[in-house]
Order: C-alpha cells, then sequence, then structure tokens
C-alpha cells in the first residue's frame, strides 16, 4: 500500500480517540500496537479535505470496530511542542516496508483533537489499521507504555469522563439497552475507581429520575431476582 498523499487530507491536524468498554467489572479502552516495533498507541487518524471532522472520527472508529452509532464527546486538543517527534512516525513506517522521505508530510508537527467514545464492549468486532498488529481492549489500570503523548491524552479523557458522570449519563452507553443496579453501580465504580455504598448509589440513581424499571431478572432464585433498568429516552 503506498504512502497516503496530503492532498488528500488537512495538513497539521489529526485526532485522537479514547474509546472505552466495559467488561467483567474493568474499565478499558482500545490500543494498538504497530506493527514491528512494540508500541502502543489510540485508534487515530486525519481529516480528509471534504470530510466534517467528527466524520472523520466515526469513519476511523467504524474501520476499527465495525460501529456506527458511537457515543463521542470531544474533549480536549493537545497541541505541545513535545508531541512533535517525527522520528516516531518515520520508524513506524519505515516498520511498515515504506520508503519514507525526510520532508515527508505525515513527519510534520500536528494538532490532536482529542474524542471519548462509550460503546458496548460486546458489540464490536475489532479490526488493526494498515500499520497496525493489532487492535485489543487493555484494562485502564495496567496500560503498557504509550507513544508520544497518549498517555496524557488518556487521562485527561479520564478525568472528563468522571467529572461528566452524571449529567451525560454515560453508564448507559457501556452497558447493554436494560442492566440491573449492580451492573450499573460497577460501571460507576470502575470509572471512579472507588467502591460506592449500595444504599445510597440506588437511591442516588432513582432520585434523579433517568431510569424506567422493568420486570425482574429471574435465574431460579425469584426472591432475590434484581430488576432490571434502561435509561429514559426523554
Amino acid at each position: 500500500m503506498p504512502l497516503p498523499d496530503l492532498i488528500q487530507y488537512i495538513p497539521h491536524i489529526a485526532y485522537d480517540s479514547v474509546v472505552f468498554g466495559f467488561s467483567k467489572g474493568k474499565l478499558k479502552i482500545l490500543l494498538m500496537e504497530y506493527h514491528d516495533t512494540g508500541w502502543h498507541a489510540l485508534p487515530g487518524g486525519f481529516v480528509e479535505r471534504t470530510e466534517n471532522l467528527e466524520d472523520a472520527v466515526k469513519r476511523g472508529l467504524f474501520e476499527r470496530t465495525g460501529l456506527h452509532e458511537i457515543y463521542l464527546e470531544q474533549f480536549h486538543t493537545f497541541g505541545d511542542m513535545a508531541r512533535f517527534q517525527p522520528e516516531v512516525m518515520k520508524t513506524i513506517l519505515e516498520a511498515n516496508g515504506h520508503a519514507v522521505p525526510d520532508n515527508y508530510w505525515m513527519l510534520d508537527r500536528f494538532f490532536s483533537i482529542a474524542y471519548y467514545a462509550l460503546i458496548d464492549h460486546e458489540k464490536v468486532t475489532l479490526t488493526p489499521d494498515s500499520l497496525s498488529d493489532s487492535i485489543a481492549w487493555y484494562d485502564i489500570e495496567h496500560l503498557p507504555d504509550l507513544i508520544l503523548d497518549h498517555g496524557k491524552i488518556v487521562q485527561k479523557a479520564l478525568q472528563t469522563l468522571r467529572e461528566n458522570l452524571d449529567r451525560k449519563l454515560i453508564g448507559g452507553n457501556l452497558l447493554p439497552e436494560r442492566f440491573t443496579m449492580n451492573e450499573l453501580q460497577a460501571v460507576y465504580e470502575a470509572i471512579m475507581g472507588e467502591k460506592l455504598r449500595r444504599t445510597s448509589f440506588q437511591r442516588k440513581m432513582l432520585s434523579m429520575d433517568i431510569l424506567d424499571r422493568h420486570e425482574k431478572l429471574f435465574t431460579g432464585k425469584s426472591h432475590k431476582a434484581p430488576y432490571l433498568y434502561s435509561f429514559k429516552t426523554s
């Protein structure tokens, strides 16, 4: 595959996506491993001259997850001089068999517009991009070292996620359409990084008037069956 041509993309602008998922009580994010380098990075890309910024982000996420409908929030722009490390991109491209001229546009300085995405872990079909050997879920508490400033991007995304936790009904984007109160509490605890008192959490959620209650989830012990809930749509 030939190197991407600058004619197709807007120079100096990139995006990076922190894709959150939730599985087995753990908050996870998607990371790519670049071919033949052992380097890990967030899913990202460039914006075509003929597309909207958010459409570019959605395109990149669809190519890697197979999902069209993804909850997205833009949360910060990263542009420190310290992130300008052309040797990193050159190494990645050369590891994929490309001859890279010194003035190649992908070696220039880029400002990265960062988004976080929230997806149902069970619905994803993961596909690595053309420069990567793999794309996989990693526990937020046990991440490998990331290239450039991607570690800072993850921490900023997590901070923003915590600040928006109640206001944007974030938990519902990480769970199936219907869930138990315990499952919802597990999402909150994973995001906040701390245990919450069950009775206080349930009282808070019900007082916010954001949940619809449905039938019980029967598992053979009817007297202990929990109710199912969903987030109200209006």
